[in-house]
């Protein structure tokens, strides 16, 4: 796990410009920082070593000198890889994967991509052809941000490297502020930042002398349904890839840990991860002392316990979030999801003081449906099959009769529920979800009109549906699904790796495994949502190893922060304070007057203003 810089310029100050970038980079890797500048190249990589510590250092150049590479992650299979390269008569330096995928490269070309499995972000100069190659792994995991300005080609790992390029201003993208404003996250390649562009996930960039030549989606997963195997045999091949995955994602030369919340995806994580690795296994676990609503760690010691894990709570407060906001709006670089994030970085706080690498679940509720969401929308959908005797997706997926046992899990989603049935009830798919989604609803309580004149709803639900109807599948559930690994998991994903790399370890995520992902979208939809229960068949695959406590759990809470709680107390001045200040006033988006209101009065922190705490933080931190 690392930070990498660059860019192809002609300028002649590149030495100091590579320098302050890497400075910006140094909480991603505290162990070394380097510099490759050559001719109208430079390279900085800052290391966080995990293989081969003594030797693996980046950047790394090939044999004869004709390639360098700069790369961040890891490379699960690098001792597979490996051993293919060598049959091939490769020679070796060091025992890193940084030196396998650069090996990769010189063999595969472009196609190396796809024999990897990994989480990675890397790039590789020729010196002979004068070309570059950038790649981003399967699911986004490793971030890779990249602009061209000036004739001159910018990259990093995050934002800020590229803001100390010079010339490069910080400058608002509307578009992409009313995709934060209505979802919290933003669609396909947008940052909050004018010009500067996310690579997308299975993504590659190859430029010439210093021109993008060619932009290639290297791998995307479908959803052709293969009836001919069995419930059994799914739930069979799905248990042997999740404990390859985890054998896999436990090599490391430094200690390893994870998280341990007590749902089904950090406890299966943790209980495979601690079969496979020798000496002391730590888990790391987070709650609120408020309320009962938000503490589950009792879940987790249960899974502590049948894995006699060395395990450590944390118990944030009020203060720790004021505290700690204005840092965490920093690492993140522009906001994306809800409170969560606060909640993130304080157990990767409590994790760094013990390991260099943590394990976590994300990934299992997007791949195989989660969310209560999708039982609220089968809800819908099943009302409407059973008075219109219709069905949309070729046959019921789920009847009114069958999702009855599993509906006692919406009682705390009445808002929800109330809300969605309040209009359009019936309407398509996409219509439906898209209002599921939208989180803008009460926007003109914390928005000013003339702001909100900007605002262009009717683009936004056509990207949306791009999105949501892309897949070739009349199925709900996987249009549901397929919508939340492309927006809302990458979203999650950028707040695993700031959170983590902010306080200097990696976090790997074994489910998020492309073989995992594939096998899943095979799966027929009516066993992955039988009657209406989110994670059916993994929750099957995985019934005999954990405690019986887990699977049968029905209240799983996803790490709330009861933000609500603290506006009666700590938060609210803090959150008045920012929120009403002078410099708020003056950037003239928000309806201070509301907003006033809904703090003094209403006591409900919602996720509005949740979004617009996060708009006016970001703000102070890099457009002013």
């Amino acid at each position: 796990m690392c930070g990498i810089v660059g860019f192809i310029s002609q300028r002649n100050d590149k030495e100091h410009i590579i320098q302050k970038q890497l400075e910006t980079l140094y909480h991603r890797g505290p162990d070394a920082q380097s510099k490759y500048i050559d001719n109208n190249i430079a390279f900085g990589h800052t290391r966080l070593a995990i293989i081969d510590i003594d030797n693996a250092v980046q950047p790394m150049t090939s044999t004869d000198n004709r390639y360098i590479i700069i790369f961040n992650g890891e490379i699960y299979n690098y001792l597979e890889l490996r051993q293919h390269l060598v049959s091939k008569g490769m020679k070796f330096k060091t025992h890193s994967d940084t030196e396998v995928l650069l090996n990769m490269y010189i063999v595969y070309g472009k196609e190396c991509v796809s024999k990897l499995n990994g989480m990675f972000a890397f790039a590789v100069y020729d010196k002979v052809k004068d070309s570059m190659f950038l790649a981003r792994d399967y699911f986004g995991i490793k971030p890779l941000y990249y602009t061209y300005q000036n004739n001159d080609f910018i990259f990093a790992s995050e934002v800020k490297a590229i803001l100390e390029y010079p010339d490069i201003k910080a400058e608002v993208d509307q578009k992409s502020l009313n995709e934060y404003m209505t979802f919290q996250v933003m669609l396909k390649k947008h940052t909050l930042f004018k010009n500067i562009h996310s690579l997308e996930p299975a993504t590659y960039l190859y430029l010439e002398s210093g021109k993008i030549k060619e932009k290639k989606k290297y791998w995307e997963f479908d959803y052709n349904i293969d009836e001919t195997l069995s419930e059994e045999e799914y739930t069979t091949k799905l248990l042997h890839l999740l404990e390859n995955s985890l054998n896999i994602q436990t090599r490391s030369d430094v200690p390893i840990g994870a998280y341990l919340s007590g749902g089904i995806d950090s406890s299966l994580v943790s209980t495979l991860a601690s079969k496979n690795y020798f000496g002391d296994f730590h888990t790391f676990c987070g709650g609120f002392k408020d309320s009962k609503d938000f503490d589950e760690t009792h879940y987790a010691q249960i899974v502590q316990k049948s894995i006699n894990s060395i395990h450590h709570e944390i118990f944030p407060t009020s203060k720790d979030f004021t505290d700690n906001f204005e840092k965490i709006m920093y690492h993140m670089d522009y906001p994306e999801a809800g409170p969560g994030v606060f909640s993130q970085y304080m157990v990767s706080k409590l994790a760094s003081e013990h390991v260099k690498v943590v394990l976590g679940g994300q990934g299992g509720d997007e791949i195989f449906g989660g969310y209560t969401r999708y039982t609220v929308a089968y809800l819908e959908q099943a009302l409407k099959g059973a008075i219109f005797e219709t069905s949309e997706e070729g046959k019921h997926l789920v009847t009114l009769q069958s999702i009855i046992p599993n509906m006692a899990q919406l009682k705390n989603y009445i808002p929800l529920l109330k809300e969605q049935f309040k209009e359009g009830l019936f309407d398509p798919m996409d219509e439906r979800y898209y209002r599921m989604m939208n989180r803008s609803h009460n926007l003109h309580k914390i928005y000013n009109q003339e702001f909100l004149s900007t605002f262009e709803e009717e683009q936004l639900l056509d990207k949306f549906k791009q999105v949501f109807n892309h897949p070739d599948t009349k199925s709900y559930f996987n249009k549901m699904t397929h919508f939340d690994l492309k927006t809302l998991l990458p979203a999650l994903l950028h707040v695993e790796d700031r959170m983590s790399m902010a306080v200097s370890i990696e976090s790997r995520v074994p489910i998020l495994d492309y073989r995992i992902v594939e096998l899943a979208s095979k799966m027929p939809p009516a066993m992955k949502f039988s009657g209406g229960k989110t994670k059916a068949m993994l929750i099957k695959s995985v019934k005999n190893i954990l405690p019986k406590e887990i699977i049968n759990r029905k209240d799983k809470m996803g790490f709330p922060t009861p933000i609500n709680n603290w506006l009666a107390g700590d938060l609210k001045e803090y959150a008045l304070d920012i929120l009403t200040s002078q410099k708020a006033k003056q950037r003239g988006y928000l309806n201070i007057t509301n907003i006033e209101k809904q703090i003094n009065q209403s006591g409900q922190f919602s996720r509005d203003l949740w979004g617009a705490l996060n708009l006016e933080m970001w703000h102070r931190k890099f457009i002013d």
